[in-house]
């Protein structure tokens, strides 16, 4: 994705709060269900955070939430899905010409070097024996680009996964469910669902909710079953639209996304992880109006569930398509930033 052009922002489109969007872009527009306008955030929001509330579940102690459900069984069982040998990143480039366009808090990475050729060459920096080395840094955002968001990324009511304190979250890190709880434990059978190939659309159209419906839909079409202890990876599109078009509003704008509604289905699943091509993972605009990221607050405080965004899903569902192969072994563990409440990631599928 690097290199990609940046357009001009288009004008911002009319629209009533909680109204699902509409682009301008090919795509597909929602029939998602819209919530009854007379309830509250508060009903919405927290009679489906005390239905899926899985707090204990594993334990007072708990800091893993939804990746309990990867046993060493399942990592076995993952393990013998491949049968070609073919690997596929699904990061995106961690560069200058990433997705995070005029965002007030993440920034693009940036890169700079320590150490460089010229210093040898010139004598600046000298080892003996005639050798010289390179050195570099990164000063980036840590959830700029491909990343998971670590289980004290999102709280609600002042309460992350399993009940701890938001205040457990401060200036020097998370002290309780930061990502590197999670260095070791996610190996697991990946499922992608192609919603737009399934849908015979280039991309969804932003503002479209993908239901549990779909979700089902691409189930059949793929000949493939979510369950216990996968990482369901869901592909919209998004990738392929900003390779034409550029990154324009990608970060923080209108998108296809995982319904509200798709909660519940996630938490009879019993999936590991969800992840998608998508900034924010759910539609946007959201459908309950003046919520922000409604879904994320039943998954990560609520569920437990571990969340990714700004996959690059295109070259695997290409080959997913040309085999009729959704299932492979998923390898992609976070950076062990002691405290980090999310990490740059480079996800691997392998077939």
């Amino acid at each position: 994705m690097g290199g990609l052009s940046r357009p001009p922002k288009p004008p911002a489109l009319a629209r009533a709060p909680g109204d699902p969007g509409r682009g301008s872009r090919p795509g597909i527009r929602s029939r998602a269900l819209t919530p009854d306008r007379r309830r509250t955030m508060s009903d919405i929001v927290r009679e489906a955070c005390a239905k899926f509330r899985s707090w204990g579940k594993w334990g007072p102690d708990d800091q893993l939430g939804t990746l309990n459900y990867i046993t060493p069984e399942a990592i076995v069982r993952a393990t013998r899905l491949p049968r070609r040998g073919v690997t596929f990143s699904l990061a995106i480039p961690f560069d200058r010409e990433g997705p995070q366009i005029n965002q007030p808090r993440r920034f693009n990475p940036i890169h700079r070097m320590i150490l460089t050729g010229p210093d040898f060459t010139s004598g600046a920096f000298v080892r003996p024996g005639g050798v010289g080395f390179a050195d570099d840094m990164v000063i980036m955002a840590l959830q700029c680009g491909t990343q998971w968001d670590a289980l004290a990324h999102c709280f609600l009511d002042g309460r992350l996964w399993n009940g701890y304190d938001a205040n457990l979250v401060g200036s020097e890190g998370a002290k309780k469910n930061g990502i590197e709880r999670m260095a070791r434990h996610i190996i697991a059978r990946g499922v992608l669902l192609d919603i737009a190939r399934v849908k015979g659309v280039e991309w969804l159209e932003p503002g479209y909710a993908i239901t549990a419906e779909d979700l089902d839909a691409a189930c059949r079409s793929h000949g493939v079953t979510a369950g216990t202890g996968d990482a369901l990876l869901v592909r919209t599109g998004q990738m392929a639209m900003c390779r034409r078009h550029g990154w324009g509003d990608y970060a923080g704008g209108d998108a296809p996304g995982l319904s509200f509604h798709t909660a519940g289905w996630l938490f009879e699943k019993q999936v590991a992880a969800i992840a998608t091509d998508t900034w924010g993972m759910e539609v946007r605009p959201n459908e309950i109006p003046d919520t922000y990221q409604p879904l994320h607050q039943v998954l990560i405080p609520t569920m437990g569930m571990l969340v990714g965004e700004i996959f690059d899903l295109e070259a695997l569902a290409s080959d997913c398509a040309a085999d009729g192969v959704y299932e492979f072994l998923f390898v992609a563990p976070p950076l062990p930033i002691t405290g980090a409440v999310g990490s740059p990631i480079n996800p691997l599928a392998v077939k």
